[in-house]
């Protein structure tokens, strides 16, 4: 069966030539030139893919509209491949597209061969997806698998001189993609991880395992933030599919010592809230891991101090909706952290998780992940220093 595939671009020249290609290889296409005629589209026809670019009239450099079409199309039909196209390519937006839902990003001019491999390769992944729910013998193994998730996860907290921690790992379904792991790194050393698989289900969950296992091995060994981030990624780059990837962040808190280490793959920058009220977002570090496998990474050192309040977490929490379909969004998020600093880490966690539960009805649409921690004057270095 020829595959209905419909184009949105904003540029005539640039529908002709995909029309052409598209029709050569026996594709049967249509071609609009506006978001709004996209919805207008999905709402009456069905589709085996969707090819569209991210900058169009109202906005030809940025991507944003591009990425609340690709929002609204993935509400309207979360099984439709979506492969994006722009000529302002970035990593960021790249990561973003694929965030919101698109399987894949094409960067203009693009290559025939490797776009139509593409497209070839989304449209079948769809075809194999069973129509019907689980069989009895796949719950059986779906549930092992969430059992077998679970008992990965850091059941009790490791202590460390000069901070408290909590966290929350919530799964959309039995199972998830979000990365999550507090360790013992040794000489009263905390080891922060979180990261977010693109994807969800059983898929995501195995590329979660394998980042677990992997990390835990290379911080047995004192590995630097940046060298786990390095070895990971070439990892991920063996083992991820066409168009998925693994934000990543890392970090060691050496609270007595009133500093931390990092390095950040493309993941939601972390938050630190200073006791004195300054904000600063963990940023340091380079690509998101599997998409470039010889990616050197970098690594930064940021002070800590007692009243100090950091949260690590994925876009779950940020992307929640509520009823309107408005996100929950990172600026909720600061000032939820900003109105409850004085608690401690198990308050604030509870604080971040009811705010975004709320906003959203409890109806989450992704998995949700927070670290909270909070640094204390309960050691000598951060004492001496609070003193001063």
């Amino acid at each position: 069966m020829n595959p209905r595939t419909l184009i949105a671009d904003d540029q005539p020249h640039v529908l002709e030539a995909l029309r052409l290609l598209l029709k050569s290889e026996g594709y049967q296409t249509e071609a609009v030139t506006s978001p709004r005629a996209v919805l207008d589209r999905l709402a009456s026809n069905q589709y085996d893919l969707v090819l569209m670019d991210l900058n169009y009239a109202l906005d030809t450099t940025s991507g944003q509209e591009g990425l609340d079409l690709l929002s609204r199309v993935q509400r309207l039909d979360s099984t439709l491949p979506v492969v994006v196209m722009t000529a302002w390519g970035s990593i960021p937006l790249a990561v973003e597209a694929m965030r919101r839902g698109a399987r894949d990003f094409v960067e203009k001019p693009w290559d025939n061969g490797a776009l139509l491999t593409i497209l070839r390769q989304q449209i079948e992944a769809r075809r194999k997806q069973p129509a019907a729910g689980p069989s009895r013998g796949q719950g059986e193994e779906l549930v092992e698998a969430a059992a077998t998730q679970r008992g990965l996860l850091p059941h009790e907290l490791p202590h460390a001189p000069g901070c408290q921690v909590a966290v929350t790992w919530q799964p959309l379904g039995s199972v998830g993609g979000d990365y999550l792991d507090v360790l013992d790194a040794g000489d009263g050393r905390l080891a922060l991880g979180v990261g977010d698989v693109i994807g969800k289900g059983v898929p995501a969950a195995l590329l979660m395992s394998n980042l677990q296992a992997a990390v835990r091995v290379l911080a047995s060994e004192q590995r630097s933030p940046r060298e786990i981030a390095g070895r990971a990624n070439r990892l991920a780059a063996r083992n991820v599919g066409t168009g998925k990837f693994i934000s990543f962040f890392y970090g060691v808190l050496e609270a007595a010592h009133g500093r931390l280490f990092f390095t950040n793959a493309g993941h939601n920058a972390p938050m630190l809230l200073r006791g004195s009220g300054e904000m600063l977002r963990l940023e340091e570090g380079g690509a998101v891991l599997g998409i470039f496998p010889e990616w050197s990474y970098t690594q930064a050192e940021v002070p800590v101090e007692a009243g100090d309040r950091l949260v690590l977490f994925t876009d779950g929490v940020t992307e929640a909706e509520n009823a309107s379909g408005e996100c929950f969004g990172e600026a909720r998020l600061v000032e939820c952290l900003r109105a409850n600093a004085d608690r401690d880490a198990e308050g604030l966690r509870e604080a971040l998780l009811a705010a975004v539960t709320q906003f959203c009805g409890g109806r989450f649409s992704d998995d949700a992940t927070l670290v909270v921690v909070t640094i204390e004057a309960d050691s000598p270095a951060l004492s001496s220093r609070l003193s001063r």
